[in-house]
């Protein structure tokens, strides 16, 4: 290898150790407001509304799938398409998690500011304390980051940090509404973990 890519390679090592470093204050950073947004979807008669632009966007819909994985009903709305009459989704019996790394993307923030005025509940998921954003919200999550973000403009270790945050909220709602595994495994009979689930099933049912 020679050195110009022994040197790329280190850079790509450095930034994982940047990004996992985030995950890990991510994961420091739970607390009161953490518990009072799981209380919040916990006692929720409706569903659970994930949405975000851009990377964000990707981090909403992942969010949004694992919650429905763990039990709470839940789905992803892009906010462009939810000013284009989408928005009808968002009832007054909803919950709406809004994520965002700036807090600055308008069609977020229309398609927030009129989710609100509908009767949603509005929690914002960011990583800045101060936004336009945030201003609309009812409860603000700031999760922290700090260099996994290459130049501060690609949304790489920030990013993770939501990521983070979403999958220790569905196992914590999961934890709390007593959804069992195998409540989880009859939602995944595909793929894998269904194949394999459903050869674990039948071993134990021919040993009987």
């Amino acid at each position: 290898m020679n050195t110009s890519a022994n040197t790329a390679l280190e850079a790509c090592r450095a930034l994982i150790a940047r990004e996992a470093q985030d995950v890990a204050n991510t994961a420091e950073s739970l607390n009161d407001t953490f518990m009072e947004i799981a209380h919040k979807i916990l006692e929720l008669e409706g569903k659970v509304v994930c949405s975000g632009s851009g990377t964000s966007g990707t981090v909403a819909r992942r969010m949004a799938h694992l919650f429905n994985v763990t039990g709470t009903p839940a789905l992803y709305q892009n906010p462009a398409d939810g000013l284009h009459g989408s928005l009808g989704v968002v009832t007054e019996k909803d919950l709406v998690i809004a994520i965002s790394k700036g807090g600055e993307s308008d069609e977020l923030s229309e398609f927030v500011r009129r989710a609100k005025h509908r009767g949603a509940f509005i929690v914002v998921l960011t990583c800045y304390s101060e936004s336009s954003l945030e201003r609309l919200s009812d409860i603000t999550c700031v999760t922290p980051f700090m260099s996994g973000d290459p130049e501060n403009v690609l949304a790489m270790g920030s990013t993770l940090s939501n990521c983070a945050w979403g999958d220790a909220m569905a196992m914590y709602i999961r934890t709390s509404r007593g959804f069992t595994w195998d409540e989880v495994l009859y939602l995944h009979p595909s793929g894998k973990v269904g194949k394999e689930t459903q050869k674990t099933l039948k071993r134990i049912s021919d040993s009987h």
